[in-house]
């Protein structure tokens, strides 16, 4: 299903006000509580992430567990969700199957009525858990397929799909030939066949596909064949190797001639705002690059909100950076959370009422951030491959003067390219 509706934003934001009470930790987790007294009970969430600190190579996502806290802080000093206090939950995942499993049962142990902008590349590992327990899986990062195909996750972006599919149509702008720099895994053939679909669909010749280890400690020979495929004029290389692009692009600049035009490019995720603020800013290997992110650039205004709160209610939290797209994500998923619950408008909030709620296609705005987000049957992609995408918008973004801004004005819609892809994968 390709055709969606979409509605207009719902009722006005309003703000209550009263104290709050904040502070507590958990054995291994840290916690929010609710204060008592309110004629709306409190509401118990979780948000997890990987911390970083267990493998040298594993993920650090630890800011958005952050976000959710300083959220949570923000909400209920001024009186909570449409009343409610808010308490959150947050875990470690450790970027291990085992971890996210645990964080799922903590969820349920915990009788929380949601996860929240939560990051973990172990679907397989914590959705069962969630399913079993009817509770929903709100705004997840995008990092694993089940939360494109399970019945309780309610994405609020498109995950890698959309950004490769939106990846394609940035550079066929302007890209004569294309490489693209990939996994040699299952997941890496999936996301050549996107960016193939989108070039064709574009009128542009087929990519040529570089296969790469992933945790490569040098790419000098994909860098080198990516390169001799591009050619020196009117040539893109794409890198699309996750934690490893840093590195690929490091053999890719050894190896560019001094000569010729051969532009760079790769999706947020692999590349993000903090990556070229630590290799350099202006003088960045990524300067002039195209990026294909989710979100509006980080300096766009409709971020202020987000910055005014962590700046006063982070506490100098230096997990917390409002340029990383794990943390915009999290701010994302608790605004649809909080417009959820005052759609709701009642004494107690359940998973069963949030779930109600998404299922009938409540509409969600997210102050722009986003398209207006809807969860119901005729608002969903409906591709065998990615049936639970709702938000198929991407922005297209480059590289200037060290930072990220707009390469072009508003959100750009995949839905074609993610159906195509689907229907002939």
């Amino acid at each position: 299903m390709t055709g969606r509706r979409r509605l207009t934003s719902p009722r006005p934001y309003k703000l209550l006000t009263s104290t709050a009470a904040v502070g507590a930790l958990l054995t291994g987790c840290g916690v929010l509580p609710g204060a008592s007294g309110d004629s709306r009970e409190p509401l118990t969430v979780v948000t997890w992430a990987p911390g970083g600190a267990t493998e040298p190579d594993s993920v650090n996502m630890s800011g958005m567990t952050a976000m959710a806290r300083t959220y949570a802080r923000w909400a209920n000093s001024s009186g909570g969700l449409d009343g409610h206090k808010l308490r959150v939950v947050t875990c470690d995942e450790k970027d291990t199957s085992i971890g996210a499993a645990n964080c799922a049962r903590l969820a349920v142990k915990e009788k929380a009525v949601a996860v929240v902008g939560s990051y973990s590349r172990h679907g397989s590992s914590f959705m069962a858990p969630l399913e079993n327990a009817g509770i929903p899986y709100i705004g997840g990062y995008g990092a694993s397929t089940e939360e494109f195909s399970s019945y309780v996750s309610y994405p609020v972006n498109g995950g890698q799909p959309a950004l490769l599919a939106g990846n394609a149509q940035q550079l066929a702008r302007s890209c004569e030939r294309v490489s693209v720099v990939r996994p040699d895994t299952l997941a890496g053939d999936g996301q050549a066949w996107l960016l193939k679909t989108g070039l064709t669909e574009a009128r542009r010749p087929e990519p040529a596909d570089i296969r790469a280890a992933e945790s490569a400690t040098s790419y000098d020979e994909a860098a080198g064949r990516a390169l001799q495929a591009a050619g020196t004029s009117g040539g893109c290389v794409t890198s699309v190797l996750g934690e490893g692009t840093e590195t690929f692009f490091d053999s890719f600049r050894r190896l560019e001639p001094s000569y010729g035009n051969v532009r760079i490019s790769s999706v947020l995720g692999s590349v993000g705002q903090p990556l070229i603020d630590s290799t350099g800013g202006r003088n960045s290997p990524f300067e002039g690059a195209y990026i294909t992110g989710w979100y509006p650039e980080s300096g766009d205004a409709r971020w202020d909100l987000m910055r005014k709160v962590i700046s006063k209610h982070a506490f100098g939290d230096n997990r917390i950076d409002p340029d990383d797209t794990g943390v915009q994500t999290t701010w994302i998923a608790y605004t649809a959370l909080n417009e959820l619950v005052k759609a709701i408008d009642a004494p107690q909030i359940t998973a069963w009422k949030l779930t109600s709620a998404l299922n009938h296609g409540t509409p969600v705005d997210t102050g722009g951030l986003t398209p207006v987000l809807r969860w119901g049957f005729k608002d969903m992609l409906g591709s065998s491959a990615y049936p639970r995408i709702v938000n198929s918008r991407v922005t297209f973004q480059v590289v200037r003067d060290g930072r990220l801004v707009a390469d072009k004005k508003g959100f750009v819609d995949v839905t074609k390219t993610l159906s195509d892809a689907s229907a002939k994968g």
